[in-house]
């Protein structure tokens, strides 16, 4: 980590056995703490490397990310278009953002508007209104 490493406060792990009580001593001894994954939840790590997976490929993978802040600023912007927009197929959502209200029928639109995200990386389509 070089130079960089001042600027890392956790390490975020698994419990694998492949991470040894030596392989902690090094984080702590720069000053990093290491926050293991909950026990009681084995499969925490799917969950974090899927939502990974999906920014990576839905966004920053796409863009240059300048700094610290403009970074921040994208994964908030895409972290609310995930939420409150974007159709989900999986958990029984069928096809509706996790936010959307479930008593909502979505009538089909006959007029489609679009919305640019994130500088048109993403684009939103909705009912347009007449």
């Amino acid at each position: 980590m070089g130079e960089r490493v001042d600027t890392f406060r956790y390490l975020l792990r698994d419990r694998d056995s492949i991470f040894t009580e030596a392989f902690d001593a090094v984080f702590t001894s720069e000053n990093i703490e290491v926050k293991k994954s909950a026990p009681q939840c084995p499969k925490m790590n799917a969950f974090a490397e899927r939502w990974v997976r999906t920014v990576r490929a839905g966004c920053t993978d796409r863009m240059l990310i300048a700094d610290v802040r403009h970074l921040r600023v994208v994964l908030d912007e895409y972290a609310t278009h995930y939420n409150a927009r974007r159709t989900h197929q999986g958990d029984g959502l069928s096809l509706r953002a996790p936010l959307d209200d479930p008593n909502v029928i979505p009538f089909p639109a006959h007029r489609i508007t679009r919305t640019k995200i994130l500088g048109g990386l993403i684009n939103e389509c909705s009912a347009a209104s007449y």
